[in-house]
């Protein structure tokens, strides 16, 4: 699920890739929003706001929403700077080491936020968060060549949007070509993610009612578990591997 220098990816791997990486993103994005009030994966609303604001010409709330969409660019930036380094040296955990990365740091901010939470820290807490969520969604971007963006669930409907007028065609013609079957697979595929995202959503502000900000701790916990788990698999495989040959 988490390897890509290799001959092939089978959808079945990336619907695995979007129940965890989407349904993750979804639960903090839910968690946030009950928090601070904010999607820090939302770069639509949030593009939206800062042109609001541009009009009413307030520069700190400017400041802030410009912030928030370079922030999240930036995130993007960093974990496509890391595979290509990843790439070039023929490093096949990189992804692994990504998740992990960023599961340690939003287990980091969620303590902090546990034990030391103010008002006056909201809005850098919110920034991170964007940046971790760019991070998030370059990461699940770049690991299935563009079939499953963990949090850019408006993209992932409009492909859906296609991929099933594409089937629905190929069935009308009664077309059982390769590429309809592809159609298909990358339909199902899309339709997982957002039912993993729409899911981790519902589960993430009852988890927030229930528990605040350990709620978001958890969500660190579980991309650290995952990443932890797949670094020892593979390196136990390829260890396996090596002393077979």
């Amino acid at each position: 699920m988490l390897i890509k220098l290799k001959r092939m990816r089978s959808h079945l791997e990336d619907r695995k890739l979007a129940l965890w990486l989407a349904t993750t993103a979804g639960l903090l994005n839910a968690i946030a929003l009950g928090a601070f009030g904010f999607f820090p994966s939302h770069m639509t609303g949030n593009t939206s706001q800062l042109s609001s604001e541009v009009s009413t010409t307030d520069f700190r709330d400017i400041f802030f929403f410009g912030t928030l969409i370079l922030t999240f660019v930036c995130g993007a930036i960093i974990a496509r700077a890391i595979v290509i380094w990843g790439i070039v040296t023929n490093n096949r955990l990189i992804f692994c080491h990504i998740l992990l990365t960023e599961g340690i740091i939003l287990t980091a901010i969620s303590l902090y936020e546990t034990y030391y939470h103010s008002f006056s820290s909201n809005r850098e807490v919110i920034t991170a968060l964007c940046g971790l969520m760019g991070l998030h969604n370059s990461t699940s971007t770049q690991l299935s060549n563009g079939r499953v963006r963990s949090t850019h669930i408006t993209g992932t409907l409009t492909d859906a949007g296609i991929s099933f007028a594409s089937v629905i065609v190929a069935m009308l013609r009664r077309d059982f070509s390769k590429d309809t079957q592809a159609q298909k697979s990358q339909l199902t595929t899309h339709l997982t993610t957002i039912f993993s995202f729409l899911t981790g959503g519902v589960v993430g502000l009852s988890l927030f009612d229930y528990f605040g900000f350990a709620s978001m701790t958890a969500v660190g916990l579980v991309l650290t578990t995952v990443a932890v788990l797949s670094i020892f698999t593979i390196s136990r495989r390829v260890n396996k591997w090596r002393r077979a040959y």
